[in-house]
């Protein structure tokens, strides 16, 4: 889209208010209101915020300003917010691109598959929670009777939120996202939404598009929609799987049905897989990156009877119990869930799947048995590592992983710092389960 074309969309569909929006570190929505009459302020210098006020761009309170400069391929309106536009932009600081800034880390990575003439594809599946407060303030499932103990796909829970999906589907799709499928997950109150792949970029732009939707859907329904990891222990949590393959733009070089592992996988995706296996702990500190992502990756049971959660660095044949399943032609990273960047999860993807294919990387066999039935002892027969079990593992991990550090480059200290106070603040939080068993204990 040109300057001209956009403002003749602009004033076609009677913008008053276009959104600079970019995300910070943690892959919250961030915004400044514009008066459509100042469209061009956005598209050339950006529209400026005090750096230091936003979460991770590593700028000081006496530093630059951080400037949001949009990218006009996003300009889209913004259906729940009648006269308004959304423009998708990238951080810049003194007039180049901000390193620190997760988009511009993404397109980083792109560049690097630009340069060997390829196209990372992603799908990204969210899940969330559509919840509400009860009278004592104690968050519950949206609906009072979406209360089966293995509710997936239960017609009346789907039925009975239909007002919330119809309305966030028709949003998604007003703006071109194609959403085929929308179903009751495992949990109570937890649903999911699937839309077709796309570039991961633009894959990226349209998860948070479908974030800021269902946020403020759910807020003028009197709801709370939620993509929190783990809202409640004893039920699945919530994930962003992500579907992966790579093109050249005329074909899907993941798939090869003459695949003598019968997966439909070429090599060059059992390369990328190998990477991605091999940089599994680091990449569970950007993929699962707070504290509460570990209640989700768990090993062990969920009153459904599964987590759906990955726990083991591992891939099969369509096996949901794995960190990557193989649907057949491309791959599916379950790790990742509805805390993370999606920006910088998808940065920290390509450079470990690039990893594995610089350096001819072998992923192993796969594992096409139900992992979570296995003990540690058959785990470690099979060669099964565990993820990390908490936050500082996993952050420990990325520390330690000099090829994903260097390939995200400032992005990842500033991402380490944060993350590690937010380890220190939790560990020194008193929760109500220590008051419970210890304050008359001793």
């Amino acid at each position: 889209m040109t300057p001209a074309e956009a403002k003749a969309f602009l004033a076609d569909n009677n913008v008053k208010y276009v959104l600079a929006q970019f995300v910070d570190i943690h892959g919250t929505a961030k915004a400044k209101s514009v008066p459509a009459d100042h469209f061009e302020d956005i598209i050339t210098n950006g529209a400026g915020f005090a750096g230091f006020a936003i979460w991770g761009m590593g700028i000081e309170p006496h530093g630059p300003d951080y400037m949001a400069v949009g990218d006009l391929d996003t300009l889209s309106l913004v259906p729940w917010q009648p006269g308004y536009a959304r423009i998708v932009c990238d951080g810049h600081v003194h007039g180049e691109p901000w390193s620190i800034d997760a988009r511009v880390a993404l397109k980083k990575q792109l560049k690097r598959l630009e340069a060997k003439g390829l196209t990372f594809y992603t799908g990204l599946e969210p899940e969330f929670s559509l919840l509400k407060k009860d009278a004592e303030g104690q968050i519950k499932p949206c609906d009072d009777t979406d209360a089966l103990a293995k509710p997936c796909y239960d017609y009346k829970g789907l039925s009975r939120s239909r007002l919330f999906l119809e309305r966030l589907t028709d949003s998604v799709k007003a703006v071109g996202i194609d959403a085929y499928q929308i179903d009751h997950e495992d949990a109570n109150g937890q649903f999911e939404i699937n839309y077709t792949f796309e570039d991961c970029l633009s894959s990226c732009d349209h998860y948070i598009f479908f974030k800021m939707a269902a946020a403020e859907i759910a807020n003028d329904l009197g709801l709370i929609c939620s993509f929190m990891p783990k809202p409640f222990a004893s039920r699945p949590g919530n994930g962003m799987h992500m579907h992966m393959s790579l093109g050249d733009g005329k074909a899907n070089l993941f798939q090869d049905k003459s695949d003598p592992q019968g997966m439909k996988l070429s090599k060059l995706a059992y390369q990328f897989l190998a990477g991605v296996l091999k940089h599994a702990p680091a990449l569970a500190a950007i993929c699962a990156p707070t504290v509460n992502s570990y209640k989700r990756l768990v090993v062990g049971r969920s009153l459904t009877g599964a987590t759906w959660a990955p726990a083991y660095i591992s891939y099969g044949d369509n096996n949901r119990s794995s960190m990557v399943r193989i649907p057949g032609g491309r791959l599916e990273l379950r790790l990742p869930d509805g805390a993370c960047n999606p920006y910088l999860a998808t940065a920290a993807v390509i450079a470990a799947g690039l990893d594995g294919i610089e350096n001819d990387l072998d992923p192993g066999k796969p594992h096409n048995m139900n992992l979570y039935e296995l003990s540690p002892a058959q785990l470690k027969a099979e060669g099964i590592e565990i993820l990390p079990q908490n936050l500082h593992e996993a952050l420990t991990a990325l520390e330690a992983d000099s090829t994903l550090c260097a390939a995200l480059g400032p992005v990842a200290g500033e991402f380490l710092k944060l993350k590690h106070m937010e380890w220190v603040e939790y560990m020194r939080h008193v929760s109500d389960w220590e008051i419970k068993n210890y304050l008359e204990f001793f």
